[in-house]
């Protein structure tokens, strides 16, 4: 889905909202699920309404014409020229939607729209839409930009070059491979920058970028499995500090919206700031910092507290399933590092989350040890306080669970984390899943996290099931006691015919040893188990 920004829509006072005095426009009946919420709510949908499979296009004048049919309509509307690093003798022109499925939404109907159909409507447009938010309505209908013209003048001082004879013409060169380096582009309104990223591939609904707007820089880290695309420029101009990101999945789109402070126009995103536009392994990029503040703290167990982290304004951070993220802190003199995985604010999400939190706060699920220096740190944290937290980090890929049945949990202790959100997102996003088994290890009853919440989750969803096991249980516990065993994993791991399996663990590391070489025993090859590590 093409996201263009949106200033707010209908504008406030606009035709769509109250008619001015005096001025009509020919309406029609809309057929009914076409009216203005129903268009948005299509545009929100995730569907490809340009037939562009989310790509972006330079228009010719040619182009355009070919599309002026009722199944196939495109439209030019000009608007501030889009600045792209051009030559300043090269001319920027309007912007191309293909209104093919707007027209049955459209209030002064099919043939008003057709008149537009195939060439610049921009004239047109201005006689009876002046007042319509265009950028807004058709954000999800933007082909591209026209493309831009030589002048005459210019033309004739670059002939065009004399074609070779026939019987020089050199062999037509083999096609070239596949670029998969991401690409970006940008443009502009008179209220926001847009920067566009092309991944060339599908990326998790949820997103995969990382994005900071720190002190009139911004930075835009791209996760892809192992690999990281890295865009950092010094602004041109002040922006108001905060950022918006829209994903497009199953096209493999980004985009970065940024809000200007002054009405200007941009003639270059910036300077180009440390690692610009690279495209590399992820462990060779150098970890990168931010401060977040201390937005809350809750009690999960006895000695475990969930601590919910505020992002400054300016980024905007979504951690992939399975990924963990470090924390920093000067203790005496001293700097103290150590890697967390963030969990969701509860196993069971109720209600979807809040507007603008998304991406903007992240949760950590972490046992306060005796002697744990970072750990009392962060229990002694005030409200309002900051703690350094890093970007993503980690080898997991979502991609190891493509076409899963069946996907077993080994965890002991705060090992659960990184299962927390895995159990979530395959219980929701992995069609072929059949059945999935956590195997929850700990010392006591009272240390079982979210022990309420992983039983509703059982009786809700008959796919998920989890027992747990404890070392030092009381009398009255009634489960299975002891440490993990290879006799405790034969009737756990089952592996049924056609299946698909993945095995998961973490715990302290002597007890994801033992679980990887007992899972292994049984059969399992290396790519059907991964070991979380930390």
């Amino acid at each position: 889905m093409l996201n263009v920004p949106s200033q707010s829509f209908p504008a406030v006072g606009s035709q769509q909202r109250v008619a001015p005095a005096g001025q009509s426009r020919n309406k029609v009946a809309l057929k009914p699920g076409h009216s203005l919420m129903d268009w948005i709510r299509l545009t929100k949908s995730g569907r490809d309404l340009t037939g562009l499979r989310g790509r972006l296009i330079e228009v010719t004048d040619e182009e355009l014409r070919k599309h002026n049919t009722r199944s196939d309509c495109w439209t030019c509307i000009r608007a501030i020229p889009l600045q792209f690093n051009l030559p300043r003798l090269i001319l920027s022109r309007g912007m191309v939607y293909n209104v093919t499925a707007y027209m049955d939404f459209h209030p002064g109907g099919e043939e008003e729209l057709m008149r537009a159909a195939g060439i610049d409507g921009t004239d047109l447009f201005d006689q009876v839409h002046r007042w319509v938010n265009y950028e807004s309505m058709l954000k999800e209908c933007l082909v591209g930009r026209m493309a831009t013209k030589v002048s005459a003048g210019i033309r004739c001082l670059t002939p065009p070059p004399v074609p070779p004879p026939p019987s020089l013409e050199p062999p037509a060169a083999p096609l070239p491979p596949k670029d998969t380096r991401p690409r970006y582009d940008w443009f502009q309104t008179d209220a926001t920058v847009n920067i566009v990223l092309y991944t060339k591939r599908k990326i998790p609904a949820a997103g995969c970028a990382v994005v900071d707007l720190i002190d009139g820089a911004l930075r835009i880290d791209v996760v892809l499995g192992k690999l990281s695309y890295l865009l950092h420029w010094r602004l041109p101009h002040e922006v108001e500090e905060r950022v918006s990101v829209h994903t497009a999945s199953a096209v493999g789109k980004i985009q970065v919206v940024l809000w200007k402070k002054a009405k200007c126009r941009w003639s270059a995103l910036g300077d180009p700031l440390e690692a610009n536009d690279t495209f590399e392994r992820r462990k060779d990029r150098r970890i990168f910092y931010r401060e977040c503040v201390l937005a809350s703290k809750t009690d999960v167990t006895h000695d475990t507290r969930l601590f919910c982290l505020r992002l400054p304004p300016g980024t905007h951070m979504h951690v992939p399933v399975g990924t963990h993220v470090y924390l920093k802190a000067s203790l005496t003199d001293s700097e103290v590092v150590k890697p967390y995985t963030p969990v969701e604010s509860a196993l069971l999400q109720e209600a979807p989350p809040t507007e603008g939190s998304e991406g903007s706060q992240l949760f950590l699920m972490v046992k306060i040890y005796p002697h744990g220096a970072l750990s009392h740190h962060l229990d002694s944290l005030q409200i309002g306080e900051a703690v350094c937290v890093s970007s993503p980090e980690g080898p997991f890929s979502l991609r190891q669970l493509r076409g899963v049945t069946h996907l077993y949990l080994l965890a002991a202790g705060t090992g659960f984390t990184p299962m927390a959100r895995l159990i979530r997102s395959a219980l929701t996003d992995l069609p072929t899943l059949r059945k999935s088994r956590l195997m929850f290890f700990n010392r006591q009853e009272r240390d079982i996290l979210w022990h309420t919440q992983l039983d509703q989750l059982a009786a809700r969803d008959n796919r998920f099931e989890v027992e747990y096991i404890l070392s030092e249980a009381s009398d009255s516990w009634t489960g299975r006691r002891g440490r993990i065993q290879a006799s405790m994993l034969t009737d756990f791991l089952v592996q049924p015919e056609g299946s698909k399996c993945l095995v998961c663990v973490c715990g302290p590391t002597a007890f994801t040893e033992l679980a990887v070489r007992f899972t292994q025993d049984l059969g399992f090859s290396d790519e059907e188990v991964h070991a979380f590590q930390g």
